[in-house]
């Protein structure tokens, strides 16, 4: 039998097909009418996409060159900065502030869970300069309580920023993010808008902004302020990744189809299809007799999977792989062959979801040897689609 390649994996994602026919016909200069065009145009859908009326600047890199970024221009060497983590992406934030000469004030969950908002408030000392987030940890498919944080934030410490990692929160996670307080929230372009790595786009609040003109961390190429200036004529302060952008464009038509032209809409409707396809995935891997690694604040973007007992996720991985030529995501770090993450970011629809639980069946019964049912898990996710889809 024929096999097709199917990409699980929270990042990359499947690309759009008319994204890539987008990119494969941008041979613009970078420096032209017809780029700035271009340009203006995504960072105007950018702004609606993320739902905000704050800048959202677009940067050549990925998601992690705009936390390096909000880390750069936000803060100065000493100050303290309180650091949410509970994975392997909130840790990249505490080693981001140790690299700009913060001192990160850390607040750790175990992997697979989320914080105490008690916890939090606590933390909140009036010394502390920024708070520095996920919305969703991709490393452990934990969601957090960005609005909670925020909300605590004005109450407790109103003049700290918050920072947000919405790299895999954005497409999955319904924000408000004028409305909390956000002052910064990252996406990256592999994610749920659908191409290639290589973009990395964030929302700047005018807190932000005014704190930006105190810091005293030295920036060069992620200079905020630089592209600020440069991103309001439709230009960027270095060479972009033109392709990638007009990628980008067509990304966001695509989304906006889905509600007849209608982007805001089009957010909405994306989010919660990754929802539902997350609901449906958890519930046919629980019929399968898998446990959730993450069943109490389960994210959006991707479900994590604890094996069995004695049992390797990389074996999972591996069958997928070989048998189907689907990609699933293995554990990262220490999480490593304990549990194996299956993504429901961007391009995946209902019918994606279905295929999945389908070749899981096989896998559960023939590789792990599960006591399972010919369409268990597929009968659990239709049960689950059934019912979103009648509300």
């Amino acid at each position: 039998m024929i096999r097709k390649t199917r990409l699980f994996t929270p990042g990359p994602t499947p690309l759009l097909p008319a994204a890539q026919f987008a990119m494969a016909a941008a041979d613009m200069h970078h420096r032209t009418p017809e780029f700035r065009a271009l340009f203006q145009r995504v960072l105007a859908q950018l702004k609606v996409f993320v739902g905000t009326q704050n800048d959202v600047l677009l940067l050549s890199s990925s998601g992690t060159g705009a936390m390096e970024a909000a880390v750069a221009n936000l803060t100065s060497p000493g100050e303290k900065v309180l650091v949410l983590t509970a994975g392997k992406f909130g840790e990249r934030w505490r080693d981001l502030a140790k690299a700009y000469g913060c001192e990160p004030v850390v607040l750790s969950a175990p992997y697979g869970q989320t914080f105490d908002l008690a916890d939090v408030k606590k933390a909140l000392t009036p010394e502390i300069k920024a708070v520095l987030m996920q919305a969703s940890e991709t490393s452990t498919a934990v969601n957090h309580d960005v609005q909670g944080v925020a909300k605590l934030i004005k109450e407790v410490a109103p003049e700290a920023l918050l920072v947000v990692d919405g790299i895999t929160g954005l497409g999955t996670t319904h924000f408000d993010v004028d409305g909390w307080g956000i002052d910064v929230l990252i996406g990256g372009s592999q994610k749920a808008v659908m191409i290639p790595p290589g973009l990395a786009y964030l929302s700047v609040s005018e807190k932000a902004w005014a704190a930006m003109e105190k810091s005293k961390n030295p920036r060069y190429y992620f200079d905020l302020r630089k592209e600020r200036k440069n991103q309001v004529k439709g230009e960027t302060a270095y060479t972009p990744a033109v392709a990638l952008v007009a990628g980008l464009g067509a990304a966001l038509d695509y989304i906006a189809g889905q509600a007849n032209g209608n982007l805001e809409q089009g957010r909405i409707a994306l989010v919660n299809n990754a929802i539902v396809n997350a609901a449906a995935t958890r519930a046919g891997l629980t019929a399968l007799g898998f446990t959730l690694f993450a069943p109490t604040s389960p994210s959006a973007a991707a479900t994590a999977v604890a094996v069995p007992e004695g049992m390797d996720s990389s074996d999972v991985v591996k069958a997928l792989k070989t048998r189907f030529a689907s990609v699933i995501a293995n554990g990262q770090g220490e999480m490593k062959g304990k549990i194996f993450r299956v993504a429901h970011l961007g391009f995946f629809d209902y019918l994606d979801t279905i295929a999945f639980l389908g070749a899981m069946e096989h896998i559960a019964k023939d590789t792990l040897k599960l006591p399972v049912e010919w369409g268990q898990a597929v009968a659990a996710a239709q049960k689950v689609y059934a019912e979103a889809a009648s509300k």
